[in-house]
């Protein structure tokens, strides 16, 4: 009953960390349709930043701790590329340089969303494989 519970919190995990991203990416499509102005964009996403770092960073040890190990190694880069950009001062927007990296930042989110999706997909096979084999 245990590992259903550690499916579970995956599950709402992952589900948070893509209405995150889905939350950026709303607010980087309405700074480019010019519904907002970018330094509430700029600001909004700095906001939901750390957020979706701490909940992907969980989830990773969540993994790790509970031993599905294959799911922890699919974890990982995604962890190590949030950690990477927030120990080398990359994570933040800059409002002054949010339009000159509106492509670059919409692409990022989009990657990360698809990654997301998959770990979403994998993580309801193994939650469901887990019901059944109980």
């Amino acid at each position: 009953m245990g590992d259903l519970f550690a499916w579970l919190i995956s599950f709402f995990l992952v589900i948070g960390v893509i209405g995150v991203i889905l939350y950026q990416l709303m607010c980087l499509a309405d700074l480019e349709y010019d519904y907002i102005n970018p330094y509430d964009s700029a600001s909004r996403i700095n906001k939901a930043l750390l957020p979706e770092f701490v909940a992907q960073g969980v989830l990773c040890f969540l993994h790790l701790f509970t031993g599905h190990w294959v799911m922890f190694l699919l974890c990982a880069p995604y962890a190590y590329y949030n950690f990477t950009i927030y120990t080398r001062g990359r994570h933040l927007l800059d409002v002054t340089e949010i339009f000159n990296q509106l492509p670059w930042e919409k692409k990022v989110r989009l990657y990360k969303l698809g990654y997301l999706v998959v770990f979403l997909a994998l993580t309801i096979f193994w939650m469901i494989w887990s019901i059944v084999d109980e």
